[in-house]
């Protein structure tokens, strides 16, 4: 509970040799101070007890009117700012009060990560945002406040004094130095995707008037796109006929299928209900839902593979749709199912996402407009990045053109 408590600064004095009253706010046992705007001379001050006594002389009535509607205004201003942040602190208040917005040199970055990962937080309870993207940001804020300590000897770090230099070298250590489970440095393409997040946080202050500027907008390095692994149709159907001797491998195998057939990625198929399955006027079946890591809308047709699988596990308790096994479970289970299958790929829980873009949508001449929509993106380029041109597009585009010419 936020409390107020008025003071008189007798070291400070006006021409008429008044003090001013200033207010004390103390919070979960922190305090801050400010001016309430009106003076008094301390022997009013000691003499009407603090302007608590009944008073008589105008401007002393005036004075204490002033300091209940500052107690009022804090205690207000405290509530509102609790609604939308818990973490409220004695920081928010002043400013709200003051009428100041907090700037980038009021602000550190790992307090605004901070802000930031609360906020995703909650979203992700809420089933908005993916637990690994939650995951994927609070990894970026303690990377960055590893090398605030390591090289600057601090815990904290104003946005004011993030420069270009203080970036690069950011880069450097993420990519060079930087450790995690015996590994020493961090892929390129994942150092972009940190200083994505770094840019996300940022973009979230402006947002709600927590900063003026993004400092991380000078980086400009690109990911680099590299081919998708993805099967062949002679993969997909290797891995189709392959019967194995244990429901372990069977059942990440029919996961991985599905997921072939569908696009969903992990998070997505531990996710879907019977629910999920609708029939349209036509008596076709499809899965609608959104994805966990964008929220977007992501439905697709059956196909006749993945109802053979729905209704293989048609009888499992609950409402789920498929069983639930760990991403780290499946990834390690498709190594056995490449070595059986003698697929020369690494096979992780992604590939089948790569597959349903490249061999099972695009291969088959699918649009990619329709592609994107049912992978849940927003662009096509996101789309691009999954889909490889296949040399019998290529060839069946340029069959066309050649019977014109002909």
């Amino acid at each position: 509970m936020i409390k107020t408590f008025f003071y008189l600064k007798t070291d400070k004095q006006n021409k008429e040799g008044e003090s001013p009253i200033y207010a004390k706010i103390e919070l979960q046992g922190k305090t801050t101070t400010l001016s309430s705007g009106k003076f008094i001379s301390k022997e009013r001050w000691v003499f009407t007890n603090k302007l608590r006594n009944t008073l008589r002389l105008n401007p002393e009535k005036n004075c204490k009117m002033a300091m209940e509607l500052l107690e009022n205004k804090i205690e207000c201003i405290y509530f509102e700012l609790s609604k939308s942040n818990p973490n409220t602190t004695l920081f928010d208040v002043k400013n709200k009060l003051n009428g100041k917005i907090t700037l980038e040199g009021d602000i550190d970055i790992i307090k605004l990560f901070e802000k930031h990962n609360y906020y995703f937080e909650r979203k992700s309870i809420a089933g908005e945002r993916s637990k690994a993207s939650l995951q994927k940001y609070n990894r970026a804020k303690d990377l960055l406040l590893i090398f605030i300590k390591l090289k600057y000897r601090k815990t904290s770090f104003n946005l004011t004094d993030i420069d270009n230099q203080f970036i690069y070298n950011l880069e450097t250590y993420l990519k060079y130095e930087s450790t995690f489970k015996s590994k020493v440095g961090i892929s390129h393409n994942s150092v972009v995707k940190y200083f994505q997040c770094f840019k996300t946080v940022c973009k979230y202050g402006i947002k709600r008037n927590l900063i003026r500027s993004n400092p991380f907008l000078c980086y400009d390095e690109k990911l680099v796109i590299q081919d998708a692994i993805f099967l062949t149709k002679d993969e997909l159907k290797r891995i189709e006929a392959k019967e194995f001797s244990t429901e372990r491998l069977n059942r990440v195998k029919d996961i991985f299928l599905f997921s072939c057939y569908t696009s969903y990625a992990p998070v997505d198929v531990e996710k879907l209900t019977k629910n999920n399955l609708i029939k349209d006027s036509d008596d076709a079946y499809w899965i609608k839902t959104h994805r966990a890591k964008t929220g977007i809308k992501s439905n697709v047709p059956v196909l006749l593979p993945v109802k053979r699988i729905i209704d293989k596990y048609a009888h499992l308790e609950g409402d789920k749709l498929l069983p639930t096994i760990s991403n780290q479970k499946i990834n390690e289970y498709l190594k056995e199912i490449a070595d059986l299958c003698s697929i020369n790929k690494k096979l992780t829980h992604y590939v089948a996402r790569h597959t349903f873009a490249t061999t099972v949508t695009l291969g088959n001449g699918v649009a990619i407009e329709n592609v994107s929509s049912m992978m849940g993106h927003t662009r096509i380029t996101m789309t691009q990045h999954y889909a490889k041109v296949l040399d019998v597009n290529v060839k069946n585009d340029m069959n066309k053109l050649s019977e014109k010419f002909n």
